[in-house]
């Protein structure tokens, strides 16, 4: 309670990640309980509905704090839902108010060279990666290709509490069309109009006064790909003038935005208070390290920007990749909504369809994407496929996938969208092992590797993560060896195609017996098998002829910790008994074999290289599968997921409902949202 801000928003206590920078708790303030110990009031910026916020903590002599989004504030757009992750807490003023003092020109004016260095690092890698305030979109808009100056004026949308308060009005955007084009009588001249007015949510200032040969940008791009392209820019208030600036470009501003007066733009409106130069670095590192406060949204705590750009960057990694009319085929209802997350972006159309009949009729040709689950590809999928020349893509759950199993419908946060076969199917080629046969790693990528299999040895990270159980000693008392064979389902797809003479769990454990006579065995069924979900059972008493224990009640990360070897059809426990540095058989042809890193009963003549634990670490963790976080509603990497894992595994609290009800109720939910997205 010592710590509690008090609010008259609902929307601002609805902020899942505004506690975390506030380190404090936001309570609704009531006025039936004025003896609450509020230590402040928190209003949304300069909006009418804020007065009352204000005049109670005028009443009560409380310090009141003005919120608004951080100038890199998302992926996607406010007005749409998408969650915040940048905050500006001001107890000064705001900074879009130029009438005024705020925090934001108090730490400009007083700022020195502290992390003007990091600062121009920044600015560099935002221009790289093109991020903006919302990050919703990454394409770009091709100017006219002639030597004309380019010159674009930014209009904002109409009543905007920052051009008000920003010294400037609507004959502001008249005055600066003037001028623009009296500077540039031959130049080539682009409006860009807000997302806002583009979502249908706002309208703007210019568009409905523009001269002829005006040409308008109502296309929603990516700010930065499209500054980097003009010669000169115009504002009124707009942040796109400040991200001009990073982008190296000319910036005129008609009112006074809180990048204005410091020397670095031209002005035609000023501020005496903002009598002193100030360079780029100085005014980024005063707003967007000093003023802005960051969350991480896939943890859910504080964090610095350079962390936010990585989960940009990893975002917009992956969305890149998402483009054109997908086709679908045969996905049940309840995977829908989690399979649309990985593959869709704003250039993607995305079709859930039943056969090829149906993709016809809904307009599929060869300029499609056609993507199946596994290998379950019908005749008339592959024959379409065939007529237009389009290669089937395949989709998997990835190796790291989830907190609970797949088959009690757990939501899966890795999956593997493959353009060439499948990982678990060797009887033809995959991305997965063209990226093995081709990988060169740098110092950089290695290192990686090897925190990343610390931290998934260290923390007993592993596929499905159900959970870590009893810690028995499985060890003998005497000096056997331990081996350890994990069981699998007998009707998965690596079976059917990965396997040649071992192919069920009974044969495996004949098998290790034979080739181990002395060794003490261990037989860890499968968690599908186990749960009754999947094919595969063993009864105890005729595993215990070949083995001489049988385990079920702890994570398959105790049993590899305390084997000597593991020995396995084309299980993901041989990649992950590597990963722990044991000796491991296979059986069959699973992905991790052929590479030099394990004892192989058959060989596969594609697979000619001699690889590094950290080369197939790296590959298959880092290079193959997307990772989604469902908390962040973001792609992310393999390294945000471990930690959501190791975050659930902590926190995991028992259901109210018994288990099999719990898994039919997630199955219930997820098939009323795969009709909605159908």
């Amino acid at each position: 309670m010592k710590n509690m801000i008090g609010t008259y928003s609902s929307g601002i206590r609805q902020l899942r990640l505004l506690p975390s920078v506030l380190k404090s708790t936001i309570q609704q303030v009531q006025i039936s309980k004025s003896s609450l110990p509020y230590k402040e009031i928190i209003g949304w910026g300069l909006k009418d509905n804020t007065k009352k916020a204000q005049q109670y903590a005028d009443r009560r002599n409380l310090p009141y704090l003005r919120l608004e989004d951080g100038f890199i504030r998302s992926i996607g757009l406010g007005v749409k839902g998408a969650e915040p992750f940048g905050f500006i807490i001001d107890r000064t003023g705001i900074y879009y108010d130029a009438s005024r003092p705020s925090d934001v020109e108090k730490l400009i004016v007083n700022y020195g060279s502290k992390n003007c260095d990091r600062a121009a690092r920044l600015i560099e890698r935002i221009v790289s990666l093109e991020v903006s305030k919302y990050n919703h979109i990454w394409s770009g808009v091709e100017l006219d290709d002639d030597n004309r100056p380019k010159v674009l004026l930014i209009d904002q949308t109409f009543g905007d509490l920052s051009v008000k308060y920003g010294l400037a009005d609507e004959h502001s955007f008249e005055q600066m069309l003037e001028v623009a084009m009296s500077r540039y009588p031959d130049g080539r001249f682009y409006v860009k109009t807000h997302p806002d007015v583009i979502a249908g949510k706002k309208k703007g200032y210019l568009t409905h006064k523009l001269p002829a040969g005006v040409r308008v940008i109502d296309k929603d791009c990516n700010p930065i790909a499209l500054l980097k392209q003009v010669d000169h820019v115009f504002t009124v208030t707009s942040q796109m003038g400040f991200e001009a600036l990073m982008a190296g470009k000319p910036v005129t501003c008609f009112g006074m935005p809180f990048y204005a007066g410091w020397g670095i733009t031209e002005d035609f409106v000023k501020c005496e208070r903002r009598a002193i130069k100030r360079s780029l670095s100085q005014v980024f590192a005063a707003a967007y390290l000093d003023y802005v406060r960051y969350a991480d949204p896939a943890t859910g705590q504080c964090c610095e920007l350079e962390r936010i750009l990585d989960l940009i960057g990893s975002h917009k990694k992956q969305v890149s990749k998402n483009t054109g009319s997908i086709y679908c085929f045969g996905f049940r209802f309840w995977k829908r909504v989690s399979i649309k997350r990985f593959l869709e972006s704003r250039d993607t159309r995305i079709y859930f369809v039943r056969n090829a009949k149906h993709a016809a009729k809904l307009g599929i040709d060869r300029n499609s994407r056609m993507v199946v689950w596994g290998i379950k590809d019908s005749t008339d999928v592959r024959a379409l496929a065939n007529k237009l020349g389009i290669d089937l893509e395949r989709i998997e759950d990835g190796f790291i996938r989830s907190v609970g199993l797949g088959s009690d419908f757990a939501r899966p946060s890795s999956l593997i969208v493959d353009r060439r076969g499948i990982y678990f199917d060797p009887n033809q080629p995959s991305d997965l092992e063209n990226l093995l046969n081709t990988v060169n790693l740098d110092d950089a990528a290695i290192s990686r590797a090897k925190r990343l299999r610390s931290r998934i040895v260290d923390g007993g990270i592993s596929k499905y993560n159900v959970s870590h159980g009893k810690t028995p000693s499985i060890r003998p008392g005497d000096k056997r060896r331990v081996i350890l064979v994990p069981g699998q389902v007998e009707d998965d797809a690596s079976i059917q195609r990965g396997c040649v003479d071992v192919c069920t769990n009974l044969e495996l454990l004949e098998a290790v017996r034979k080739a181990e006579p002395e060794a003490y065995i261990i037989f860890k069924p499968h968690p599908d098998v186990l749960a009754g979900n999947r094919k595969g059972d063993v009864p105890e008493n005729i595993a215990r002829k070949y083995c001489d224990q049988v385990v079920t009640d702890c994570n398959i990360s105790v049993c590899l910790d305390q084997a000597d070897q593991v020995h396995t059809m084309t299980s993901l426990t041989g990649f992950e008994a590597l990963m722990r540095k044991k000796t491991v058989y296979t059986y069959g042809l699973p992905f991790y074999a052929g590479w030099g890193l394990t004892q192989d009963r058959h060989r596969l003549k594609r697979r000619q290289r001699k690889l590094s634990l950290d080369d197939l670490v790296y590959c298959a963790l880092i290079a193959y599968p997307r990772y989604f976080s469902w908390s962040a509603f973001c792609f992310a990497q393999v390294e945000d997921i471990i930690n959501s894992i190791q975050s659930n595994l902590s926190e995991k609290k028992g259901s109210v409902l018994p288990f099999f009800m719990e898994r039919w109720w997630r199955k219930f939910l997820y098939l009323i949202e795969g009709f909605r997205e159908n």
